[in-house]
């Protein structure tokens, strides 16, 4: 049975998972390192909540296993850059943009290179 998110574009698909797993992640750190009781608690049910929807958009783009990780890791790295600002104001240094460059060279190659 198809479902109606499969009709995604597979770039939408893989930037939404990216958000959503970050996000999640976040969501998990901040209730470990800066709260307890009720609060740590909630932010650890939308960290879950928010990495469940991560599995699930990744795994409906309609590409192998293989090549949807090669995308989704170059687009992770670019997320991921944008979420450390927003919730923790943390630029990246140098040696972190060369070695996302890195990734992303990478998983353009992974996805995209058609070997003959």
């Amino acid at each position: 049975m198809r479902s109606a998110l499969q009709g995604i574009p597979i770039v939408i698909l893989l930037f939404v998972a990216t958000i959503l797993e970050v996000s999640g992640d976040a969501a998990v750190r901040t209730a470990i390192y800066n709260h307890v009781g009720l609060a740590r608690l909630g932010l650890f049910l939308a960290g879950a909540i928010l990495l469940l929807g991560y599995g699930t958009f990744l795994n409906l783009a309609p590409l192998e296993f293989g090549q949807v990780a090669g995308l989704y890791l170059a687009t992770l790295f670019v997320v991921w850059q944008v979420i450390n600002f927003v919730a923790f104001r943390a630029l990246p240094t140098l040696p972190i943009i060369l070695g996302g460059l890195l990734v992303i060279a990478g998983g353009a190659i992974i996805t995209f290179w058609k070997p003959a």
